[in-house]
């Protein structure tokens, strides 16, 4: 049995994938009824919240290996990590991002504490360090739906955007076969550089309809997302974020995706059919994860 933490962008796909392959997987969710997809498809549903030590115990129950993919709020995470030693379970693959002690951004910070507590539990496990995921820009839909333009603090810098699902296929993939990935960071993206101006001329592509991107200031995206209704807290961290990207931060590109999947990582091209139908609904998506819900201190849809 696989249990997977959440079953937001990446969590749910993994479930997915991992159900294809006839892998039993059990998700944790605060609220079943919103996971029936999941649950037709032959996962099996575990109420509970990743604050509640006791409901992660029960859900780690039988258990060979977890798929920790939340918000990382540090508690939440080393309460999961804390019971998958508790239940003696072979190996955890954490979905992570770039993470320093020193960065201004406190979400990178959190990620230090929580791998540290990872490594020092002994359990074996996988880091899987992600670049900007790709479905943040499903953010933008209905901004550029009303005034065919968006902006952000990420100036002229590129990034090597992946697509969650690719991230989660590689989840999976460890999950299901962890012994040959213990111990190990793969860094995942997507084939090539990416910069907002490609993604505005991709989009003006594929609606037929020119979409135009805007440099921001830092305090100009950040009063923005707020106006938006993203919380303070998480809009400074996302600016800092974007302003980074602008220098460079996210200006890296591996073939890890390739190598462990046998195929290409998927392009923006590829993603944005998916992002064509967002905008022209002007519809942004529902960032919430399924499995609980996202603290005032964290965001489940964040730039790296």
């Amino acid at each position: 049995m696989i249990l997977v933490t959440t079953a937001g962008k990446v969590g749910s796909e993994t479930v997915r994938l991992l159900r294809e392959r006839d892998v039993p997987v059990r998700v944790l969710v605060r609220d079943p009824a919103k996971a029936a997809a999941l649950a037709e498809a032959g996962a099996e549903i575990a109420k509970g919240d990743l604050d509640v030590p006791a409901a992660i115990d029960d859900a780690m129950t039988g258990v060979s290996a977890v798929v920790l993919v939340s918000p990382a709020v540090p508690a939440q995470e080393l309460n999961v990590v804390a019971s998958a030693a508790r239940a003696g379970t072979g190996h955890v693959v954490k979905a992570t991002s770039k993470a320093s002690a020193d960065s201004p951004i406190a979400r990178r910070r959190w990620q230090v504490e929580i791998e540290a507590g990872l490594a020092a539990s002994g359990i074996p496990h996988t880091l899987l360090r992600s670049n900007a995921y790709m479905q943040n820009v499903l953010a933008l839909a209905r901004a550029i739906a009303k005034t065919s333009s968006f902006g952000s603090a990420a100036g002229k810098g590129r990034s090597g955007l992946v697509d969650a699902r690719d991230v989660a296929a590689v989840a999976a993939e460890i999950a299901a076969s962890p012994a040959a990935h213990a111990g190990q960071t793969y860094w995942l993206t997507g084939p090539g550089l990416i910069s907002n101006y490609d993604v505005a001329a991709v989009l003006s592509k594929l609606l037929g309809r020119t979409i135009t991107y805007r440099e921001l200031t830092f305090e100009q995206n950040q009063d923005a997302m707020i106006r938006a209704g993203v919380p303070e807290q998480i809009a400074e961290m996302n600016a800092q974020a974007f302003s980074l990207t602008a220098g460079g931060d996210a200006e890296w590109v591996t073939q890890d995706v390739q190598s462990l999947l046998g195929r290409p990582a998927r392009s923006l091209e590829q993603f944005h059919r998916r992002l064509r139908r967002r905008v022209l609904l002007g519809r942004a998506p529902d960032t919430q994860s399924v499995g609980r819900r996202a603290p005032r201190t964290a965001a489940a849809t964040t730039p790296t």
